[in-house]
């Protein structure tokens, strides 16, 4: 089981990670952050890290980077979701404001979504009045992932082809949560997409009326991301049950 003091350093290798894209070294988690123990104790600790493959060593001599585990340990003991700031709550609240009708919320709500969190926006919704049952669906920044190429690498093509099947796209979202879910790379059920992860949210009074969410490279900020996809899902269920009245 790893321990309080393991966790801070999972912690510290992913935020340095998410924000610089460089593997992370023992000298650089003891300069940036006030643990109270030496490089070299860091690094024992790492070690441990490495061998309950939390973490890997992408090159000889090079620092830590988080594996598909790492993310989803970090993840599950997130303890704070990243509050958005004030200019990103009222720009929320402009943005979605001017919308006149469904259709308009929810291509704001993709649009702002993405650029809030420089990932792929997608929401699933209702047609409003469609006897069928038949689900609509608006996506946004999927120019974000050819600016995540070095995170994705060769399997980028893949992942575009992907997200082009509006099928894949209602899979992704047709088992969206009352409460945000995050799912991380290998977790991924389409094999073109297990070099991603994906954060949604079902939104409305009734979970299964609509879902929202984000996909980006695993190297995303999981924090910023989930505090955004659940900010936007309370904004857009608010319009659907006021506008039912």
């Amino acid at each position: 089981m790893t321990s309080d003091r393991r966790l801070e350093i999972l912690r510290a290798i992913v935020d340095e990670y998410v924000e610089t894209q460089v593997p992370v070294g023992s000298k650089a988690i003891a300069d940036k952050r006030a643990l109270g123990i030496s490089p070299a104790t860091i690094r024992n600790e790492m070690a441990v890290l490495e061998e309950e493959g939390l973490i890997t060593q992408p090159h000889t001599s090079a620092g830590r980077i988080p594996t598909d585990l790492g993310y989803r340990l970090f993840v599950d003991k997130l303890a704070t979701v990243k509050p958005l700031s004030t200019a990103e709550r009222r720009a929320i609240e402009t943005f979605l404001e001017g919308a006149h009708d469904l259709d308009d919320v929810v291509k704001r709500s993709a649009k702002l979504l993405a650029d809030i969190t420089k990932q792929v926006a997608v929401v699933k919704y209702p047609k409003i009045g469609d006897s069928h049952g038949r689900e609509m669906m608006a996506i946004s920044g999927t120019a974000n992932l050819a600016r995540s190429g070095e995170d994705l690498g060769p399997t980028l093509s893949p992942i575009l082809e992907a997200l082009e099947e509006q099928v894949v796209l209602l899979r992704l979202l047709s088992d969206a949560h009352p409460t945000v879910h995050v799912t991380i790379g290998s977790e991924q059920l389409d094999t073109n997409l297990q070099t991603t992860s994906l954060v949604t949210v079902g939104y409305g009074a009734d979970p299964s009326l609509g879902s929202l969410g984000v996909l980006g490279p695993t190297r995303m900020d999981y924090a910023g991301s989930i505090s955004a996809v659940s900010a936007v899902a309370r904004y857009v269920g608010r319009y659907i049950v006021e506008s039912a009245k």
